[in-house]
């Protein structure tokens, strides 16, 4: 009995020990698809695609979530035939961002790559956010720009706190009307005790004689009255008060404090310098895509190992959009004689620099150094005449 005891033991250890051993399995498996996932990623996606935040297409945090893996292994698959087959989510997407198609992945993904996509979207959407902004980090040195708190202008904020600063300010105005019709009404009454020197020395004495063109208030007044106990080497020092008109500019220097503090950093109404600075690198951003034509003046370059590396970049970066030979997808066909915005090695920098945001081409200068632009640029030349399979039809004037 004790033997037969001993074994249903001994089975039950060992078949926990499996099944402990079937689930670390399991995790190490979904870890291995997010790797594998994150690869295909980055090679695939990121071009138009980003976790956190909307690109050319939308961000892709949770995804899994809001959709279901079935519905996204057909979207990445073909989602233009989602588009018309009436799909809601699939149509809301594509109006959403400009009717810009996303490329077609069922003929270069595989059902199992495409599973280590979703498993990777899954694994980064769990990650905190605090995590997921350490990438954009590690570019800082190249260019990229982080990103800016959003500020809330005054006139955005809830009615309820705009109410309460209007009431502030209003029962403010009357205790300063009240105080004023008080003066007028009180002073007549005081007769000739207004001019007794304890009155004169209040601060409503002050006051009244300020306004009524006595400046003493401002100037102050010489005592003339000599410290008893402090006669130093003879030097005498005379018992007078600070000059009004700088006790008042600290006064008011204190105001003023008080007022840039809630100007600045509590209804957010004016620009920080940090902001200020922002908003004059956008404008000179935007000065320099216009005068852009002066600042370029590139050489194609024809080095092996140049076009090498612009094939590298062209590979990672734009081939989701315009083919892996450049033969064109939701972009335009690169290899034949026509451009849409002009075909010299120089017009397609600025065109790969600054992008064409209205029609789904993204700016890589924050992404992109402007050696690897340069490469790029001369790499898509390079394709000139390559007649690939499968091209799209010409777009834009002949060169």
């Amino acid at each position: 009995m004790i033997s037969f005891i001993g074994t249903i033991i001994k089975n039950g250890l060992a078949l926990l020990a499996s099944l402990l051993l079937l689930g670390s399995s399991g995790n190490t498996a979904y870890a291995q698809d997010a790797v594998a996932g994150e690869k295909i990623f980055e090679s695939n996606c990121t071009a138009c695609h980003s976790i956190d935040a909307d690109i050319v297409g939308p961000a892709l945090k949770d995804v899994h979530k809001r959709r279901g893996d079935e519905w996204i292994t057909k979207f990445i698959k073909n989602s233009q035939e989602l588009v018309k087959a009436g799909d809601k989510d699939a149509v809301a997407l594509f109006e959403k961002f400009k009717k810009v198609p996303m490329p077609s992945f069922g003929s270069t993904l595989s059902d199992e790559e495409i599973s280590h996509v979703i498993a990777y979207l899954k694994e980064a959407s769990d990650k905190p956010a605090d995590v997921m902004a350490q990438a954009p980090a590690a570019d800082a040195t190249e260019g990229g720009t982080p990103a800016v708190p959003v500020e809330v202008a005054f006139q955005d904020m809830p009615f309820m706190l705009l109410f309460t600063v209007a009431l502030t300010a209003l029962v403010v105005m009357l205790l300063i009307a009240t105080l004023f019709l008080l003066v007028r009404l009180f002073i007549p009454m005081m007769g000739d005790s207004i001019y007794e020197e304890d009155f004169r020395e209040s601060w409503a004495g002050r006051l009244i004689f300020l306004l009524r063109g006595d400046f003493a208030v401002v100037t102050g007044k010489a005592k003339d009255v000599i410290h008893s106990n402090h006669d130093f080497d003879g030097i005498q020092e005379y018992d007078n008060d600070l000059p009004p008109w700088w006790k008042y500019m600290f006064y008011v220097s204190i105001v003023f404090a008080i007022g840039y503090m809630l100007h600045f950093h509590v209804f957010k109404t004016g620009a920080l310098m940090a902001q200020e600075y922002e908003m004059e690198m956008e404008e000179a951003a935007l000065l320099a895509a216009k005068n852009a034509d002066a600042v370029t003046n590139y050489e194609l370059l024809t080095e092996a190992a140049a076009l090498e590396s612009g094939k590298a970049i062209f590979a990672q970066n734009c081939a989701a959009c315009h083919g892996t030979e450049g033969q064109g997808t939701v972009g335009p066909n690169l290899t034949d004689a026509y451009w849409l915005h002009g075909g010299d090695v120089n017009d397609i920098f600025k065109t790969v620099k600054f992008g064409v945001p209205a029609k789904g081409m993204v700016p890589w200068q924050g992404k992109l150094t402007k050696d690897q632009i340069l490469e790029v640029s001369s790499y898509i030349l390079s394709l000139q005449g390559s007649n690939p399979a499968n091209a799209k039809e010409p777009q834009g004037e002949k060169m």
